[in-house]
């Protein structure tokens, strides 16, 4: 909402001295007659002078115009208040305000912003695997990118977005027990382990087409409820490259989410 300064300025009323007053030689008298066309006398210390009422006033008004700049130059001189949005704090100083909450993290072919407080990971979960990150306080949350060799032209080259989810579905993780079960924590018989699909899009970045994936997994020897997993994948000069990052589901909701998101919604091919 803009801010408006109003600057309000008091015009001196002049009176008609009745009397002569008599003051020391160092001092101006000046009287002033509000009749028009009269002579007003202005004394000073070894001199009279006779001058005009329209030139006095043309003094007067030049000393008002004189007034009125100064006190506009000081209205003027004051810094603005600094600018900001609805629900943001003022920047006081100008600087632009930075996300510390991520970093860039320029790869090769490829970049995205990683979280912060997500340190980089020696562990290697899959083929191709180039870069690993994860959050300081849970290795449950965090992000990879793998690149691999492939002979498609183009992310579509693999289907629809479900039917290419199904060819590279190791990302998802491996069932570890095989044996034997009866609807083992309402999973179906000999199954400990499923995925569901929760949300699919094909968006489109400098010209390159890109299959986004949002996967809730579950184990029956899982913690936190389950995996939230949201995969992005793109092919680039026959290569095929996929970020996964990830947080359990009970972090998910704690906040977890906006970190998953944003760093696999900032994955691109350079």
């Amino acid at each position: 909402m803009a801010s408006s300064t109003q600057c309000f300025l008091s015009h001196p009323t002049f009176t008609t001295p009745t009397r002569t007053t008599k003051l020391s030689s160092q001092r101006q008298v000046v009287v002033v007659n509000t009749k028009p066309n009269q002579l007003i006398v202005c004394k000073t210390q070894n001199q009279k002078q006779l001058i005009h009422e329209d030139d006095c006033s043309n003094i007067i008004s030049r000393r008002l115009a004189l007034t009125v700049l100064i006190g506009s130059a000081a209205v003027g001189s004051r810094a603005s208040p600094a600018d900001a949005a609805y629900g943001e704090s003022a920047n006081v100083f100008g600087k632009p305000k930075t996300n510390t909450d991520f970093l860039p993290y320029n790869g090769d072919g490829f970049k995205l912003s990683v979280p912060a407080k997500w340190n980089p990971s020696k562990e290697v979960e899959y083929t191709g695997q180039v870069v690993r990150y994860e959050d300081n306080f849970d290795s449950t949350s965090n992000v990879v990118v793998t690149v691999t060799p492939t002979d498609k032209k183009s992310i579509t080259d693999y289907g629809s977005p479900e039917e290419f989810l199904s060819k590279v579905n190791y990302l998802l993780g491996q069932q570890a027990f095989f044996g034997e079960t009866q609807a083992e924590g309402g999973f179906d018989p000999n199954t400990v382990a499923t995925a569901n699909i929760l949300e699919t899009s094909t968006p489109v970045m400098d010209g390159k087409k890109y299959y986004v994936l949002s996967v809730l997994t579950r184990t029956a020897d899982g913690d936190e409820g389950g995996k939230h997993q949201i995969i992005r994948a793109t092919v680039k000069d026959g290569k095929l490259y996929i970020c996964k990052a990830q947080a359990g589901d009970k972090r998910w909701f704690k906040g977890a989410r906006r970190f998953v998101e944003s760093t696999a919604n900032s994955f691109s091919v350079a």
